[in-house]
């Protein structure tokens, strides 16, 4: 099993969603996050004073997969995510030990299907 975290602008997420749903993808964790990177923020305008805005809203998808699917979710993610331009955000892709359903005690991938 994999644990797949994607970082991506707010405005991609239901497209990423409804793609993500259409291959069989239920199981999400979805947060609202702030960050910065090569965008470096954008500047503000309050009351005609400037001020930088150094970290920016970006949404945090986390699901937990099989291994084998881990190609086709990324090329879903980039496809979908992708605009080109700096800021688009990242994908990361760590190893899972175990997983383990409270409510009846399935383990492995019986716990994330």
């Amino acid at each position: 099993m994999k644990k797949v975290e994607a970082i991506i602008r707010p405005e991609n997420f239901q497209a990423l969603r409804d793609k993500l749903e259409g291959v069989g993808i239920n199981g999400l964790t979805v947060s609202e996050v702030a960050g910065c990177g090569q965008q470096k923020g954008q500047q503000g305008l309050f009351r005609g004073n400037a001020f930088e805005i150094k970290l920016l809203p970006k949404v945090k998808v986390e699901m937990v997969v099989e291994a084998e699917h881990i190609d086709e979710i990324v090329q879903i993610i980039q496809s979908t995510c992708s605009t080109n331009t700096i800021g688009d955000g990242k994908i990361f892709i760590l190893p899972v030990e175990n997983a383990i359903r409270i409510r009846t005690g399935e383990d492995g991938v019986q716990a994330i299907v």
